[in-house]
């Protein structure tokens, strides 16, 4: 019996290790044609656009972002919104201090002490969207850093296009992202699992799917007319997966979501191990509770790890060194192609070393991320059912 189990281990181990091969590879294809749809020029479009920040306390590197919002080459008119639950918070003396470096900018802080919902983002934002005077709202979080081009590259999107005919409306464009670690462990995994392991998964399903249906926080640039007809930004405040959740209205609701060229950059804060298990645990529980199917295929995606797995499950065989070295050749070719050809990740070169550290904690957690329901959102514990929180 020992010796009948240890020959399924090995089978089981093989299979998945070979699978995972061909989600690398097709990962980088994805990325390859990401890559050529970049290069299509748009058409210039530049409407008025609202950009609404959620703030709570101070996110590491908020006030170069803030800046960086500040400082865009857009043709149109744009505005700041910042909505904080009470003025008491460190958030809005750094806006204040935001609006006395940039007098020529609209900024404008609101107080927003209504609580809507569990999920206390959305219902600030929910309150913010009242005081817009523009059609188009453009929702990112604090920690976002962009471009100076990032506003006319994610508007540019809305355009109709000749290419677009018969095609439906564009009512959300959204963004990838990397992330910009700090000189921790937790704190460079967290970044190089953003590039090497969820954008790919990203593009992936971009590809499959015949393009995105939902959003990233990163970026969920609407267009009103869509955002009213999704159900408004009422209809997802007790949701965790906001960005996921106002994406999937959105197309459902008969509109095309598109993704920018504009890749922004995120600051990753310097985790301790807890806090990194902790937001690890939280992403997995919410994909888990938002796209089942999606969590449940997750499994293909850790093919280095099952190929380290196959390696003892087969007593160190000659073959599965082979498949281990066949792994770990396109798992660095899916890093590079996404991490430094699409995110323009500067650090994935740095940090390949913490690929095989990074694979097998992954999927530790994927598993882990199966044995509850609770997560932990800025220091408050909730627990998570059917993608809506509820406070413990």
């Amino acid at each position: 019996m020992p010796h009948a189990l240890a020959q399924a281990v090995e089978i089981v181990t093989t299979a998945l290790a070979v699978a995972g091969m061909a989600y690398f590879l097709a990962s980088v294809v994805a990325a390859r044609l990401f890559l050529h749809e970049r290069r299509i020029s748009r058409t210039e479009f530049s409407p008025g656009v609202t950009i609404l920040k959620s703030l709570k306390g101070l996110d590491p590197g908020m006030m170069d972002a803030f800046r960086s919002h500040c400082r865009q080459n857009y043709a149109g008119e744009f505005e700041l919104l910042f909505g904080v639950a009470s003025l008491r918070d460190p958030a809005a003396a750094a806006v204040k201090d935001l609006q006395a470096e940039f007098p020529e900018r609209t900024i404008a802080l609101v107080e927003c002490p209504e609580r809507l919902g569990t999920n206390g983002k959305v219902s600030t934002l929910a309150q913010l969207v009242t005081h817009a005077r523009h059609d188009f709202l453009l929702i990112n979080d604090s920690d976002i850093t962009v471009s100076p081009h990032y506003l006319e590259r994610v508007m540019c999107c809305f355009a109709p296009a000749s290419h677009d005919a018969g095609k439906p409306p564009v009512g959300l464009v959204t963004a990838l992202y990397r992330g910009r670690a700090h000189n921790t462990i937790p704190s460079r995994l967290e970044a190089l699992g953003i590039a090497a392991e969820f954008m790919p998964g990203v593009l992936l399903s971009k590809l499959i799917e015949g393009g995105l249906h939902y959003g990233l926080g990163s970026t969920l640039a609407v267009r009103g007319e869509a955002l009213k007809k999704a159900g408004g930004l009422l209809s997802i405040v007790d949701y965790l997966a906001d960005d996921y959740e106002l994406g999937a209205r959105i197309a459902h609701a008969g509109y095309r979501i598109e993704v920018s060229a504009e890749v922004v950059e995120t600051a990753v804060p310097a985790y301790s191990w807890r806090g990194f298990f902790d937001h690890q645990l939280r992403w997995l529980r919410t994909v888990r509770s938002a796209r089942p199917a999606g969590y449940a295929g997750l499994i293909f995606t850790h093919g280095f790890g099952w190929a380290i797995v196959n390696v003892f499950a087969s007593g160190m065989s000659p073959v599965s060194f082979w498949l281990l070295g066949l792994s770990f050749f396109l798992r660095l070719a899916q890093a590079m192609t996404v991490g430094a050809g699409v995110l323009g990740e500067h650090e994935v070169l740095a940090n390949l070393w913490l690929l095989p550290l990074r694979d097998l904690i992954a999927m530790a957690l994927w598993v882990a991320a199966f044995a509850g329901d609770t997560i932990v959102w800025r220091g408050e514990r909730f627990a998570l059912k059917d993608g809506k929180l509820a406070k413990i």
